[in-house]
């Protein structure tokens, strides 16, 4: 046999079943014995069949579509017990809370019986794992459901990101659940693609910072967190899902690679779900080269591989790649997935047909099982007492605790993109702080739905679309509920339009509100759903970047009416709304986007719109010119951008990390010491100054560019950010300590180094503010077409200090650091 990690002989999988096993320790039950020998007992006691059968789920409902092909894939489980399909054991359970509308006292106490007669009635008594969706809260009936990832990097706060994560945490561990099939780690490269409702944004170090956070409350709370989606998924051509991926190894190394990295080095992350697509050629589900060579040899991770849902399977329908399910199952073992999920369609008979038949090596099988096994020894699965207490009862998944943090964090998340003056609304124009808010019109298809405000992987969306009968279980005041609850009873509404289709019938009654109105709030967006049921989400690409529907012809009959309109996106991927700020006809007074904020996300409006809080969040991705000038991204190198040869422009309409406050912020007196070396860390200091007449948060972005290297470089590369909140006339010295391996890249040579060179550095309120005498103030490549007659984009830089990087080409490895930290004083 092949000598493989974890791997144990061959022979030690054919114990006969019954009686007195020789190969079980005292007692004749291996989930008793003493650790640390608990999960090398159990291997040495299993059968082929009891070892495969940790390597499944089972999927005990499946009502609704939620997973891709779900209905044809599925078809095997039919016409069995479930004592019958357990007789070997089981690995998982596939969302047992998460599929259909449950009560969660009944379902744990359904669970807890369940897992007691697996310990009791199969021969190696081996209670179930079970995982669970989690993106925006667990997604199941009456739990609470909280803003989806691309509010979670406009918030630009991990520290908050970690307790949201926590809290979840802690009611999936309350049910009896062991694993969270979140955070999604993919880079955004293109907004028509329909998950990037799920991403955190489009910047690496963003995305690892953040995907880190969530990790780490997860787990804090004794949920393994599972990696989503390794590797390039979101670079799948056109935007298309499970299109195939086009990626160079060193756009994956640089691009979508950092943070799973340090998700796993920093935050300790505890399983890895692979992607559905194919990079080159290769599906990732068939390729040890990404996820055992460089996942577990250069990441050094330890834990469980699973399946996306069916991949192993579509190795073989989608991919072509495999002749069966047989091969398919010995090409994804092979590569590294060390469970199926959601089923067993290829990893049950069809693998231990091919072991027996000796096209698969006994020993790749022991290598995953062990691994099953130290994760359930870890996660106490194999403790003598597990749940042989009460099921609990009593249950709330939407706490005073929940209900706050979903609160908080849609509050940060909020972006506002250009405001006239109209914002904040105030309760008497004496004031100054904006138009009082005499009579409000709340006009949109969103501003009176509740599940306008979630995301594609919220309980609402996923699951009860299918269940239109039944409430959504917790409380989630929508926009139009919340501004009369600040506001009265005055506030009138219209909804104009729905999200999709091209009814216009509603548009001149929603016009007639808003002409008798002091202001209007113009609520538009998105439906998220799944698979085309939807306009965003898993399956819901798009192929354009207006609004959907015919509500820019709403928002712009309103804003005809001369009422000051103020417009509310919520969305779940960034659109081309040029129009509305910066377009040559009349404009919104202001435009406000909100990235699907969750069950607090209209309390969260409703408190920015009127002054109750200040806005603070930052795009976390670039807000886009149009469709056709996609993929786009702010790391691009000189010739990503604008230039004088290339008649179209790319230029988003507003940039990565923008956004507007109620204050000003000045930055002033940045200090950058140097020269250092290239396994050094620079330290970088700024002064931050509130302008403005009002207290406000701002988010302090420090930037980079490597003038000269031996592959291209970004014109600008986020460094690092800090989250500061200052008093009006306050100021605050921000401190940066920047490991120059934030300027690492994957050379010619494929290695990741810091080269030594100039690097610049400065301080910014978003991508595109830089002060002149940056690079692309030189070298020839100029802005063609209408970009000089385009207003400038709101924004403050400092001057860009110089530092020389010195002494020879560092080789960067796993002990470099890699996390800006900061301070203030």
């Amino acid at each position: 046999m092949s000598t493989l990690e974890g791997a144990v002989p061959a022979t030690a999988g054919h114990q006969a079943r019954g009686g007195a096993d020789p190969g079980l320790p005292s007692g004749g039950h291996p989930a008793q014995a003493t650790a640390p020998d608990r999960a090398t007992a159990l291997l040495a006691a299993m059968t082929l069949e009891e070892k495969t059968a940790q390597l499944v789920g089972y999927w005990l409902d499946q009502n609704g579509v939620v997973a891709p092909m779900q209905g044809e894939m599925a078809a095997a489980q039919d016409g069995a017990t479930l004592a019958e399909i357990t007789r070997h054991g089981i690995g998982q359970f596939t969302r047992v809370y998460g599929t259909r509308p449950v009560e969660p006292d009944e379902r744990a106490a359904w669970l807890w019986a369940e897992q007691r007669r697996l310990k009791r009635e199969t021969r190696l008594g081996i209670p179930a794992l079970v995982h669970e969706e989690c993106l925006t809260g667990l997604a199941a009936w009456k739990a609470a459901t909280f803003p989806t990832p691309l509010a979670w990097g406009a918030s630009f706060d991990p520290e908050l990101v970690e307790r949201v994560a926590a809290v979840i945490g802690r009611s999936m561990r309350q049910l009896g659940v062991h694993q969270g099939l979140a955070p999604v780690l993919d880079v955004v490269r293109d907004p028509r693609w329909g998950r990037v409702d799920e991403c955190i944004g489009e910047d690496p170090y963003l995305v690892g910072t953040v995907g880190t956070a969530y990790v780490r409350g997860l787990q804090g709370a004794g949920v393994d967190a599972t990696l989503k989606h390794f590797l390039g998924y979101s670079a799948s051509q056109a935007g298309r899902n499970h299109a195939p991926v086009h990626a160079g190894p060193r756009e994956l190394a640089d691009v979508f690679l950092p943070p799973f990295a340090m998700a796993i080095a920093d935050g300790g992350a505890r399983s890895v779900m692979n992607s559905y697509a194919e990079v080159d050629g290769v599906p990732v589900a068939a390729d040890p080269a990404l996820l055992t060579d460089l996942l577990r040899g250069t990441l050094g991770f330890d834990g469980t591989v699973v399946a996306d849902y069916f991949s192993v399977a579509f190795l073989e329908v989608m991919h072509g790649a495999a002749a069966d399910r047989g091969q398919a199952a010995a090409m994804a073992l092979t590569a590294g997935i060390d469970v199926e999920l959601p089923t067993g369609d290829a990893y049950l008979a069809p693998l231990v047909e091919q072991v027996r038949a000796g096209a698969v090596d006994e020993a790749l099988v022991d290598r995953a099982v062990l691994r099953v096994l130290r994760q359930k020894e870890r996660l106490g699965l194999l403790e003598p007492d597990v749940f042989e207490d009460d099921a609990p009862t009593g249950i709330d998944l939407d706490s005073p605790e929940h209900q706050s943090l979903a609160r908080e964090l849609a509050a940060e998340s909020l972006v506002l993109l250009s405001n006239d003056g109209v914002l904040p609304l105030t309760a008497d124009r004496a004031t100054g702080g904006g138009p009082g808010t005499g009579s409000v019109a709340v006009i949109g298809p969103n501003a009176h739905r509740a599940e306008a405000l979630q995301g594609c992987y919220s309980f609402a969306n996923h699951v009860l679309a299918t269940h239109p009968d039944l409430p959504l279980g917790f409380a989630i005041p929508t926009v139009l509920e919340a501004l009369r609850g600040l506001l009265g009873d005055g506030v009138q509404h219209a909804p104009g339009t729905e999200v999709e289709g091209d009814d216009r019938s509603g548009i001149p009654a929603a016009v007639a509100l808003a002409a008798g109105s002091d202001v209007a709030v113009v609520v538009v967006g998105d439906q998220a759903g799944l698979f085309g049921r939807g306009t965003v989400g898993e399956g819901n690409d798009t192929d354009s970047l207006e609004l959907p529907g015919v509500q820019r012809e709403l928002v712009e009959a309103v804003v005809a009416t001369g009422t000051p309109t103020v417009v509310v996106l919520l969305t779940g991927r960034p659109y081309a709304i040029g129009w509305a700020l910066d377009g040559p006809g009349p404009r919104p007074a202001a435009v406000v986007q909100a990235f699907f904020p969750g069950e607090g996300g209209g309390l969260a409006i409703a408190d920015l719109l009127t002054g109750v809080t200040d806005p603070s969040g930052r795009l976390p991705v670039s807000l886009p010119r149009s469709a056709g000038a996609q993929p786009y991204t702010y790391l691009h190198p000189r010739l990503g951008g604008p230039s004088d040869v290339t008649a179209t422009d790319s230029t988003p309409v507003r940039p990565f990390g923008f956004g507007l406050t109620y204050t000003s912020f000045a930055y002033e007196d940045l200090a950058v010491d140097g020269p250092v070396a290239t396994d050094g860390t620079l330290a970088v200091s700024v002064t931050v100054r509130n302008t403005g007449s009002r207290p406000g948060s701002d988010v302090v972005q420090l930037y980079g560019h490597d003038v000269a290297a031996s592959v291209t470089r970004p014109v600008a590369q986020l460094l690092g950010y800090a989250r500061v909140r200052l008093d009006a006339g306050e100021s605050a010295c921000v401190h940066f300590a920047v490991p120059v391996q934030r300027f690492a890249f994957t050379d010619r040579a494929m290695r990741k180094v810091v080269e030594p060179g100039d690097v610049e550095v400065w301080v910014a309120s978003h991508a595109a503010a830089s002060t002149p005498g940056g690079p692309l103030d030189s070298g020839g490549i100029v802005a063609v077409g209408d970009a000089a007659a385009r207003p400038p984009v709101p924004g403050s830089a400092t001057p860009r200090a110089t530092v020389a990087v010195h002494g020879p080409v560092h080789q960067v490895g796993a002990a470099d650091p890699r996390l800006v930290t900061w301070t203030v004083d």
